[in-house]
């Protein structure tokens, strides 16, 4: 059956429009899409970009917190150091190390009561310019006359120096130091009146020839600033630092021995025609008495007494740091203004003698021998494991001196000497056993580890020393 019916278009488009035969066929499609969602991944983008800076920031915190709980360590920081061209520079040249310490002049600071101050405290420049050496005052100690032993029968003036030969067999007692018996170094302990002690410089020819001419200047020194170097070892660091008032009334002291002056040389570093380098007037040292260099380096950093008799000050540096402050400023800050006679650096690690022996064979610095020796002699004689004695911490690290030549404090370093001497050269061992059983010095400044470091930039040794052979 035909359909009759009319169909009708569902389409609002009429095919017969040519206006939409030309429309888009898919005209509900979006051209925009990215255009009409950009608020809301903008809104995406910023929260997440947010919550990065938050963790990065918070990340931040915690490596700053973790990074001064390292360099604070016992209490102190190094602040940054000064943008300025240095002043002076070190007289060096070799490259076995890289010197990054040198020449800076920024101060040690630690936390004391929550508050950052400096670890030594000294006086403002102006201040310091005005300076004056105090006049002396009469020590408080019974010693008021010191006299060293010396060779009596004249029979070894009329020789020569010879390595080989000055030793006394069983020992290391030479015509330097003199042969010291135990009942003589029993007997020079004992504080009276008038004391003897053995010193060295025992025997004319026992060693450690200074020219005359060194020996002139040496006795113009009223305070001293000294260093040493023998067998090659360090190079030599200018100070810095200091003020013009402590330019005009202290010597700069460096001994060499002709070894050291060859390498030097070699380096192309001279001592010009006045003995200078820098301000260091250099001595060079002939006939060292002991094949060990590190008991040669005793002689000017324990005897600067017996080297400048005249001096009334000294500082020991020793030749791995370059002294950085003023002396007479530190003369005033570590002896005058707390009336001691002597000032040394606390040992940093340890405490006790007899954990610094275990530390000084594992690190193979002496024999197990060598230190069981000494530490039977010290068990023998009482020494006690204290940590401290008369309220000072008992082990010293030593490698800056500071202080008054006094009768009593150049028997503590006679003493001192004569126990390096006998036993091991590794003075932070025979520190504690003198501190404690000489009863005569008790004005004794044991300063802190953050104090050493104010005074001195580290550099640490070059290279190894070239031992004695004849």
């Amino acid at each position: 059956m035909p359909n009759n019916g009319v169909t009708i278009s569902l389409s609002d488009e009429d095919p017969e429009d040519p206006s939409s035969r030309m429309r888009p066929r898919f005209r509900r499609k979006r051209k925009n899409s990215g255009v009409r969602s950009r608020p809301g991944f903008t809104r995406r983008t910023v929260a997440k970009l947010l919550k990065l800076c938050l963790a990065l920031v918070l990340l931040l915190v915690a490596c700053l917190q973790i990074y001064g709980a390292i360099k604070i360590g016992d209490g102190e920081i190094r602040s940054p150091p000064p943008a300025r061209k240095p002043d002076h520079v070190a007289t060096q040249s070799s490259k076995d190390k890289p010197l990054g310490n040198l020449n800076k002049l920024d101060p040690t600071t630690r936390v004391v009561g929550g508050v950052r101050e400096r670890c030594l405290k000294l006086l403002p420049p102006d201040e310091l310019e005005l300076l004056k050496i105090p006049n002396p005052m009469d020590s408080r100690s019974p010693l008021k006359e010191l006299m060293y032993a010396m060779e009596n029968n004249g029979a070894s003036k009329e020789g020569t120096f010879n390595l080989s030969m000055v030793y006394l067999e069983g020992s290391r007692f030479n015509l330097f130091s003199g042969n010291q018996t135990l009942e003589q170094r029993d007997q020079e302990f004992k504080v009276t009146e008038k004391a003897k002690v053995h010193c060295g410089f025992y025997s004319e020819i026992g060693g450690f020839r200074i020219s005359d001419e060194d020996k002139s200047y040496m006795k113009t020194c009223e305070v001293v600033v000294s260093t040493c170097a023998f067998g090659g070892g360090d190079d030599l660091y200018q100070p810095i630092g200091m003020s013009e008032t402590s330019l005009q009334k202290v010597c700069y002291v460096a001994f060499w021995d002709e070894i050291t002056l060859a390498t030097q040389e070699a380096q192309g570093t001279k001592i010009d025609e006045r003995h200078f380098i820098g301000k260091w007037r250099v001595i060079i040292v002939r006939d060292l008495p002991f094949r060990d260099q590190r008991l040669n380096g005793k002689v000017p950093k324990m005897l600067p007494h017996r080297l400048f008799p005249n001096a009334r000050y000294s500082i020991w540096v020793d030749s791995k740091s370059q002294f950085r402050r003023d002396p007479l400023g530190v003369l005033e800050a570590l002896l005058w203004r707390s009336n001691h006679e002597l000032a040394i650096s606390e040992h940093g690690a340890r405490s006790s003698v007899y954990d610094e022996a275990k530390a000084v064979v594992k690190k193979n610095k002496a024999t197990p021998a060598e230190v069981e020796v000494q530490l039977a002699q010290y068990r023998h004689d009482g020494l006690p494991e204290d940590k401290k004695f008369n309220g000072k911490k008992a082990l010293a690290e030593a490698s800056i001196i500071v202080r008054e030549h006094t009768p009593v404090t150049n028997l503590f370093m006679c003493l001192w000497f004569n126990e390096v001497v006998r036993f091991t050269s590794r003075d932070q061992l025979s520190f504690p056993y003198i501190l404690w059983r000489l009863k005569g010095l008790t004005r004794i400044n044991m300063f802190p580890v953050c104090t050493r470091k104010d005074l001195v930039n580290s550099i640490g040794h070059i290279r190894k020393a070239k031992p004695l052979t004849s």
